[in-house]
């Protein structure tokens, strides 16, 4: 029996990143640790924003495009009355106004308006692409930058504190949306202007903060020899995915990237299949002109040793 075989320390870490801390640095410091290349983070986090970042480690650095689409979750204080030109409390003040009349009942409203599709306009200081290049790159060198407007997703946005000029909220999100961009939307629906003053991710998909790792704390398991016990298992992030298991015909097949015939699949769009060993196999998409399985990500190598 052949076995694909698996080499190197795959999956993913759920770090919860300090303040002042690029999403890079984090990766950075993870590739030190592991000496590993491939690392990678899935869904960045200003610097000045705490909280969940999911890093990938190894062939888990292939599935960061499955983890995009994840809904998210964000503890965000906006400060009301005060306008910066990057929308958080790292940029420039552009304007003050008196927010003293605005009430709590007043700011519910206005945060109303933003549920469900919205469009927003990226803060001109991001990590979108302008003309082929960052447009914080140019805001820094004074090139005036006009981002385009996109489409964003807020299944929910509560109000959990009120100590005015401060509002905490609580917002679940789709991918891409800017929560810099709703408290300056905030501030311009109530007419005072307002940036955003602190934020937390508290959840990306299936990665709470509640399980997450300080700094200091993986390095110190790194340090004890126990850092492996916090990855988790590359498939726990395409649980939402149908799975099959594979016999050895096709295993061989898929490992050569060729298309196959899955009799109890016939219809959808991706699947998760395993090997007969229990490894994660490969991610495959459906060929409906072909009515055949397409291997869209493959994770092992075939290995002609029988698993003991």
């Amino acid at each position: 029996m052949t076995c694909c075989r698996y080499p190197g320390t795959d999956g993913i870490l759920n770090v919860n990143k300090p303040r002042g801390k690029t999403s890079f640095s984090v990766v950075a410091l993870v590739r030190r640790l592991t000496g590993e290349k491939r690392v990678g983070h899935a869904g960045t986090l200003d610097p000045l924003a705490t909280g969940v970042l999911p890093v990938c480690i190894g062939q888990a650095t292939r599935l960061v495009e499955y983890m995009m689409d994840t809904t998210k979750t964000y503890r965000a204080e906006i400060e009301l009355g005060i306008t910066t030109d990057t929308y958080d409390a790292e940029g420039k003040v552009t304007q003050k106004a008196d927010a003293s009349g605005i009430n709590r009942n007043q700011v519910e409203t206005a945060l109303s308006t933003f549920l469900g599709e919205i469009t927003q306009i990226p803060p001109a200081y991001s990590a979108v692409k302008y003309h082929g290049k960052p447009s914080y790159a140019l805001a820094r060198a004074g090139i005036a930058v006009v981002p385009k407007k996109r489409l964003a997703r807020i299944d929910r946005i509560e109000v959990i504190d009120w100590q005015p000029p401060v509002v905490t909220v609580e917002i679940d999100c789709g991918k891409g949306t800017y929560i810099r961009s709703l408290a300056n939307d905030l501030g311009q629906t109530l007419g005072c202007g307002a940036y955003l003053k602190n934020l937390v991710r508290l959840r990306c998909g299936i990665f709470d903060i509640t399980d997450s790792v300080t700094l200091d704390g993986l390095e110190e398991a790194f340090r004890v020899g126990f850092w492996q016990d916090l990855l988790y298992p590359m498939d726990s992030v395409l649980t939402r995915l149908p799975a099959v298991v594979i016999g050895e015909e096709n295993e061989r097949a898929i490992c050569n990237g060729n298309a196959v015939l899955l009799e109890e699949f016939s219809s959808g769009d991706l699947c998760r299949a395993y090997n007969q060993c229990g490894n994660l196999l490969a991610v495959l998409r459906f060929d409906h002109a072909r009515g055949l399985w397409r291997p869209e990500k493959v994770f092992g190598v075939l290995d002609t040793v029988s698993p003991m």
